[in-house]
C-alpha cells in the first residue's frame, strides 16, 4: 500500500468572503481562518481500498478541529476598539446625562487618565469601572474629562472645540468618530505632549485591548490619520502641573515645573529594578525627546529601553563614559525633574544612543533576515515597524509597533516592496538588504 498523500489548505488571513468577513466582524478577538474550511486535511490513497482495508471502507477526508494560531489581521485600517453608546454613570441604572462640562485642568485631567492607566483597566465596551465610567475609549475620555456621563465620539465633540494640531496640550484629545460604523471605527485618545521638537510622536493615554496605556504615537495616529480632529475641552480652567512637558518649547517661553521627588539612589535603577522611580524616569525622559526609545509606554520594570533613554539624554549633555552609561544617578536625576540641561535630539536615529547599530551584506544597520521571523522579538522589529509608519506604509498596524513580529510587519513590508516594482519572492514580506537600505534611505 502506498503512503497516503496529505495537503493543507490554510486560506488566507485576510480573507474576502462573505463568511470570513462576517466574522471578523463579530469576533474581532478571532485569530483569523476560513469559517467554512478552517484547516482541511484532504486525504488522497493511491492503493486500492479494497485491498488494503477492505471495499465497503473508503478512505475519509478528516478536518482538523481549528486553525493553528496565528496573529489575526482586521477587516480594515480602523483601531480594534468598538465602542458603547452614549450611557449614564454606572450604566442603565445611573443618573441621566446632563450636557454640562463641569471645571477641570489639564493636571486632573492626565492625573485621572494616568490613575486608569496605572490600574490597568481591561477594555469593555459594556463593563463599567468602580468609578462609573464605561471601559472604553470614548468613556475613559468621559472620565478623564469627569463628564456627568458616559458619551461616546458622536457626542463628545459638544464638550470640546476644534483646534489646530500646534495649538494642542497635555490634556486635549484627538478624535475620530466614523458616522458610516461608529463601533467599528471611531477612535478617540488623550493628547499627553510631544516626544519632541519634531512633533511627528506624541504620547497617547487610551483605553483600548487589551487595558489602557500610555504609548508613543504618530500623529495623529497608527490608522485613518488624516480623520483625526484636535479638541480641546470647554470646561479648562487654568493649571498644569503635572502634565507632559513640550520639549518643543523654548525654555524662556514657559517655565518648566520642578518635580520635588527627590533622588531615590542608584539601587532604584538596573537589571531587576521595578518600582515606581522606574516609572517616573521614563516620563521625564520621554518629555526631554526620549520617547522614541520606548516601543511601549514607560513601566515600572527596568528595560534596556530605559537604560538607552538614559544614555541618550546623557549624552545629550555632552557626557562621555562612565557618565554615560545609562544608568540614572543623582546629577541625572537633578536634570531631569528640574528641566534642566539639554533635550535628545531628534535626529531620527533609534541606535543613536544604544549599543554599535549592527551592519549585515554591506548594508548599515541592517541585521540580518533572521531577526524578521515568525517568533522574533528583538528591537529591529520595532525599528522597522516605525519606519514603515513613517514612510506611509504602516495602515496595517491597528496598534503602535512593537518588538514581536507579526503579520502587520510583514504587509507593510510587503506594500513596500510591491511600491519599488518588486513582484513574486521579491516582495514576500521580509525585509532583506536592499529592502532595509532603501526604506532608511
Amino acid at each position: 500500500m502506498e503512503t497516503p498523500v496529505f495537503e493543507e489548505i490554510d486560506p488566507a488571513s485576510d480573507c474576502d468572503c462573505p463568511g470570513c468577513v462576517h466574522w471578523r466582524r463579530v469576533l474581532p478577538r478571532s485569530t483569523g481562518g476560513h469559517p467554512a474550511a478552517t484547516r482541511v486535511v484532504i486525504v488522497a490513497a493511491a492503493a486500492a481500498a479494497s485491498t488494503a482495508f477492505g471495499a465497503a471502507h473508503a478512505a475519509p477526508a478528516f478536518a482538523a478541529p481549528q486553525a493553528p494560531a496565528r496573529p489575526g489581521v482586521p477587516a480594515g485600517d480602523e483601531p480594534d476598539t468598538p465602542q458603547g453608546r452614549r450611557a449614564p454613570l454606572h450604566g442603565p441604572g445611573g443618573r441621566p446625562v446632563v450636557a454640562k462640562a463641569p471645571t477641570t485642568t489639564r493636571a486632573d485631567i492626565i492625573s485621572r487618565a494616568k490613575q486608569w492607566i496605572a490600574a490597568k483597566v481591561p477594555y469593555s465596551m459594556s463593563d463599567y469601572w468602580s468609578d462609573g465610567y464605561r471601559q472604553d475609549c470614548s468613556g475613559f475620555v468621559s472620565m478623564a474629562w469627569n463628564l456627568p456621563g458616559n458619551e461616546w465620539t458622536g457626542s463628545l465633540g459638544q464638550y470640546g472645540i476644534k483646534i489646530a494640531k500646534d495649538d494642542l496640550q497635555p490634556g486635549d484629545i484627538l478624535l475620530f468618530h466614523n458616522p458610516d460604523n461608529p463601533e467599528q471605527g471611531s477612535h478617540v485618545v488623550i493628547f499627553g505632549g510631544w516626544t519632541d521638537d519634531t512633533r511627528t510622536y506624541y504620547v497617547a493615554y487610551e483605553e483600548t485591548r487589551p487595558h489602557a496605556r500610555e504609548l508613543a504615537t504618530p500623529y495623529a495616529y497608527w490608522s485613518n490619520s488624516d480623520r483625526y480632529v484636535p479638541y480641546r475641552y470647554k470646561g479648562l480652567t487654568g493649571g498644569t502641573a503635572g502634565a507632559v512637558a513640550d520639549p518643543a518649547e523654548p525654555d524662556n517661553a514657559k517655565p518648566r515645573t520642578p518635580d520635588p521627588t527627590p533622588y531615590p539612589g542608584s539601587a532604584y535603577f538596573g537589571p531587576g529594578a521595578n518600582n515606581k522611580y522606574v516609572t517616573q524616569l521614563g516620563r521625564m525622559l520621554a518629555a526631554r525627546g526620549a520617547g522614541r526609545y520606548y516601543p511601549s509606554g514607560p513601566g515600572p520594570r527596568w528595560t534596556d529601553a530605559d537604560r538607552r533613554a538614559t544614555r541618550a539624554f546623557q549624552q545629550a549633555q555632552g557626557w562621555r563614559g562612565k557618565d554615560a552609561d545609562g544608568l540614572p544617578r543623582a546629577r541625572t536625576w537633578k536634570l531631569l525633574v528640574t528641566g534642566g540641561g539639554k533635550d535628545v535630539e531628534a535626529d531620527g536615529r533609534t541606535g543613536a544612543a544604544g549599543p554599535p547599530v549592527p551592519s549585515s551584506h554591506g548594508v548599515h544597520g541592517y541585521p540580518g533576515r533572521a531577526m524578521f521571523r515568525p517568533g522574533a522579538t528583538n528591537e529591529y522589529v520595532t525599528q522597522l515597524g516605525r519606519q514603515l509608519v513613517k514612510k506611509g506604509f504602516g495602515k496595517h498596524y491597528t496598534t503602535g509597533p512593537g518588538p514581536r513580529w507579526g503579520e502587520p510587519d510583514r504587509r507593510g513590508v510587503e506594500a513596500f516592496q510591491r511600491a519599488q516594482g518588486w513582484r513574486g519572492g521579491a516582495a514576500d514580506g521580509y525585509p532583506g538588504p536592499e529592502t532595509w537600505r532603501r526604506l532608511f534611505s
